[in-house]
């Protein structure tokens, strides 16, 4: 039996609008490059490489959604915010799933972006 780490807790892309209404604050993963292209317009970047760091920028008593290309990296970030304390999930799918579901991408500039 192979052990596969801790259960991080994980929404659905189809309960996104939900949790955005309840307060939850998306916070996007991904590279620079990435967001650049395209995020979600209200999204928080937070680039997993730094979040160790920038972590003290987020507010306790806040639920945070995880979010990267595909959820492989934000799962990462998820547990890593569990365990300084914060209220985390992953987004399943990620900005893939998004995007397919018809949400929208903005570019940096604020045009209409595209996922990397």
């Amino acid at each position: 039996m192979h052990n596969l780490g801790p259960q991080i807790p994980a929404i659905e892309i189809t309960d996104i609008a939900q949790e955005l209404e309840r307060g939850s604050i998306l916070i996007d993963v991904r590279e620079q490059h990435e967001w650049d292209a395209g995020h979600a317009p209200d999204a928080l970047h937070f680039p997993l490489q730094r979040l160790h760091t920038m972590h003290t920028e987020l507010s306790a008593g806040t639920r945070y959604l995880a979010i990267c290309r595909s959820g492989s990296r934000s799962r990462v970030a998820a547990e890593l915010l569990l365990r300084l304390g914060y209220t985390a999930v992953n987004v399943r799918g990620g900005m893939l799933a998004w995007e397919e579901a018809g949400y929208p991408v903005q570019s940096h500039e604020g045009s209409p972006g595209s996922v990397l």
